[in-house]
């Protein structure tokens, strides 16, 4: 094949890329089928696990429907319904967000405030406050300092007030799925 200014590419040993590949040479059997092939340029193996046993150019396999399947995962999808609509659960879920929202609320009201005080005032923000420390960098690291502050605040309350209650949601739905699977999960 040559380039797209007349000159032969490489030395001509084989294919040259995926577009060559695929000119003339699909198997009459991923055409029937509509499988997804290994060299095909809009299948990305490596997202989907799949390309390391069946080599270049084999069909991925479809799923095979399984009787007792669907109403398995239908009971599934119930429990977890079920877990959501549960007080437990919702209590885990008001734990995070009486934290989450009023602290996003104060770091944002914070980060506005330094903006805009750094745009309309700045002969505040140029204010001297030891030598050639202003007041915008010492509110700039007082920004890095609240981000630091806010993660150690975040993970403090989740370890105290909501990872064992989501720990023993967690193990409570994966028993009640354990039970509909049939032991295996």
């Amino acid at each position: 094949m040559q380039s797209s200014n007349g000159r032969p590419r490489g030395d001509g040993g084989g294919p040259e890329s995926a577009a060559e590949i695929h000119d003339g040479l699909v198997p009459p059997f991923a055409e029937a089928s509509g499988a997804v092939r290994y060299d095909d340029p809009w299948y990305d193996a490596l997202a989907s696990g799949w390309g390391e046993s069946g080599g270049a150019g084999a069909p991925v396999p479809s799923p095979v429907a399984q009787p007792g399947r669907v109403e398995r995962e239908e009971a599934a999808a119930d429990v977890y319904l079920q877990v959501q609509r549960s007080a437990a659960f919702q209590e885990v879920r008001g734990r995070y967000r009486r934290f989450v929202v009023p602290a996003c609320f104060a770091f944002f009201g914070w980060y506005v405030g330094y903006v805009v005080t750094a745009t309309t005032a700045p002969g505040l923000m140029a204010r001297p406050v030891a030598g050639a420390v202003n007041v915008a960098m010492v509110a700039g690291l007082g920004q890095f300092l609240t981000t630091f502050l806010l993660t150690w605040a975040y993970a403090r309350h989740a370890r105290l007030r909501r990872d064992r209650a989501a720990l023993e949601l967690r193990w409570d739905t994966q028993e009640l799925t354990r039970g509909i699977r049939g032991g295996a999960s």
